[in-house]
């Protein structure tokens, strides 16, 4: 049995959190909303997500960050990936040196580039944030919570760190895959959601399945390029942090990053549909940092560029792919 403590109670922290509960491990739950921590731990269910999941009676919930983070083996970092770094800066105060720290936050920091990786780098303890493990992969909350199968992969750039995490993670619904490209896997993670964003798009406005596989195709290929100049294996892109998730969240009605760009398809503004939802659509801001970064390292990278044009610069949708059909015919396969 291990003492871990989860750090988010949003849909897949909590869901996260249930899980390892249900395994017999000493899970505490925190939450920011002191009513969240408070429904969890008296009615055995989240008040704003995973409706009908009865969570398991085990799993503690608290507001009390230190309170979570004190003793624990392991840390599990679920907070949305803008406030990454100001949560786990605040852990970090009372976090164990040797403890595990596995990241399940999909996101790249908006002011400074940093991947989740670079964040804990800067915050954590330095053995902590060595080992640090990264859970990615296609993932619905809900269906995890109602133990539908699912395959994941964890990255650390310490080999057993990974195995540790996978022994954690892994049910007979849950199965954990390891990997040592944490750069590889964080990207894939995060940069989905933008080329989902694009995907709804494609649903919103009505343009077909053609339209649709056209956009997924590509976009692996944009993150791909990305990925591989910041340092990551190829082939992890053609995985489950990669491919896989990417399938999900493009077609997946579960994907909050598709329905947003379903609306903005079908009309609706962003600050509309923003104001409308409980949950965080991580690709909004990873938009921004994608095309930051693809700015600064000088790749193409044409779908971001017109799913930012389409959410900051007021172009239409279907201006957006009049853009990308028109672009100057080439090779599929070019560097």
């Amino acid at each position: 049995m291990e003492r871990i403590a989860v750090v988010g109670a949003g849909n897949w922290g909590t869901t996260l959190a249930n899980l390892l509960a249900k395994k017999g491990h000493a899970v505490r739950l925190w939450s920011y909303e002191r009513d969240v921590a408070e429904a969890i731990q008296q009615r055995h269910e989240h008040p704003h997500y995973l409706r009908g999941i009865a969570l398991d009676t085990r799993l503690e919930a608290t507001s009390d960050l230190g309170h979570a983070v004190a003793g624990a083996d392991v840390v599990v970092s679920v907070s949305p990936s803008q406030h990454v770094r100001r949560v786990m800066a605040e852990a970090a105060r009372g976090l164990r040196e040797d403890a595990l720290v596995v990241s399940a936050s999909k996101g790249i920091e908006t002011g400074t580039l940093a991947t989740m990786a670079e964040v804990l780098d800067a915050v954590l303890p330095r053995p902590a944030g060595m080992q640090a493990c990264f859970l990615s992969g296609p993932s619905f909350a809900l269906e995890v919570a109602r133990e539908q199968p699912t395959a994941v992969t964890a990255a650390s750039r310490v080999e057993a760190a990974a195995e540790r995490t996978q022994r954690l993670f892994q049910t007979r619904y849950f199965r954990v895959y390891t990997s040592t490209d944490v750069r590889g896997v964080e990207l894939g993670g995060a940069l989905k959601n933008v080329i989902a964003l694009a995907a709804g798009m494609t649903v919103g406005l009505g343009l077909g399945h053609n339209a649709l596989a056209a956009l997924i195709t590509r976009g692996l290929a944009e993150m791909g390029r990305l990925a591989v100049a910041l340092g990551a294996n190829p082939l992890t892109l053609a995985g489950l942090a990669g491919m896989g998730d990417l399938i999900l969240t493009c077609t997946g009605e579960l994907s909050r990053n598709r329905t947003v760009g379903v609306a903005l398809g079908q009309g609706k503004t962003l600050e509309e549909i923003l104001g409308g939802m409980t949950m965080v659509a991580e690709g909004v801001e990873t938009t921004r940092a994608a095309y930051a970064l693809a700015r600064r390292t000088g790749i193409d990278m044409p779908i971001v560029a017109e799913v930012h044009a389409v959410l900051f610069e007021g172009r239409q949708p279907r201006a957006a792919v009049e853009n990308l059909m028109l672009r100057e015919p080439k090779a599929e396969f070019w560097r």
